[in-house]
């Protein structure tokens, strides 16, 4: 198990030029446990995300990673504990897929040091892990989007940090491929106590997988708490704007949201 690790937000704000995205946000990222951050589109979760892990500098604030600033941390030290999966990373034209996911293992490597046995080690548990394997000597350009989102993950993995954010990891996935993927970071916080922050747009994966659901609305913190104590139909109403029930998931027992458009109001109310 890995070292317990605290990440908070405090009084942010962050914006982009004269547009203001998040304001005056607290927020305190439960450590070993999965977090998922969900809200309607362009409500400032990827900006959150960008954020913590120091690529955009707030406006005010702070983001903490055990106390400290993350934004006065040296960049290699911050990467060692704290990884990110940008939304649409890009690979370097021509780039094998074996060589991208080893790019995960620069934070740990000392100038002028060689490529070690523990390198290699962390690669190929990395790409098994995600089924990559044998896409490792294919250029990640000639890959399906699915197949180059598992590639992504795997050079997350491969960094091996206490804290894992990711932004939309399942996107461009297939409804198997999105389980796999979510069943995969599961088995990284169970087994490694890995720190998991998430932004995914299925509130019902989200509270499927989730130990820490955080939903944003209006620039700020709407709602965070278990998936089952903060889940419900006016939360979703205040979030996403939409009439929903919610019921059980008989497969999990977690909260399942069914939203409601015009059509199905109508039914329920005998029209």
């Amino acid at each position: 198990m890995t070292a317990s690790r605290t990440l908070e937000a405090e009084s942010l704000a962050l914006g982009y030029r004269d547009r203001a995205v998040i304001d005056g946000l607290d927020l305190a990222i439960p450590p070993g446990r999965i977090t998922a951050i969900v809200g309607a589109n362009a409500c400032g979760k990827s900006t959150l995300l960008r954020a913590m892990s120091r690529l955009l500098a707030p406006r005010e604030g702070r983001v903490l990673l055990d106390g400290r600033q993350v934004h006065r941390m040296p960049a290699k030290e911050l990467a060692r504990v704290l990884g990110l999966l940008p939304q649409s990373p890009i690979a370097p034209e021509g780039i094998t897929v074996a060589d991208l996911v080893g790019r995960g293992r620069h934070p740990h490597q000392r100038a002028f040091a060689r490529w070690s046995r523990q390198d290699d080690e962390a690669v190929a548990a990395a790409l098994t892990a995600t089924g990559t394997l044998d896409l490792a000597e294919r250029a990640v350009d000639e890959l399906s989007g699915g197949q180059r989102q598992r590639v992504w993950i795997a050079m997350a993995l491969a960094q091996q940090t206490d804290v894992l954010l990711l932004d939309e990891p399942t996107t461009f996935l297939d409804v198997s491929h999105q389980v796999e993927v979510l069943d995969l970071l599961t088995d990284l916080n169970r087994d490694r106590g890995t720190t998991i922050v998430m932004v995914l747009h299925d509130l019902n994966l989200a509270a499927r997988y989730a130990d820490h659901l955080v939903a944003i609305a209006g620039g700020r913190v709407h709602a965070a708490g278990d998936p089952s104590e903060v889940l419900s139909a006016d939360l979703v109403r205040g979030v996403f704007g939409i009439d929903s029930r919610i019921i059980t998931d008989p497969a999990t027992g977690r909260p399942l949201m069914l939203p409601l458009g015009r059509h199905h109001i109508l039914v329920e109310a005998g029209a």
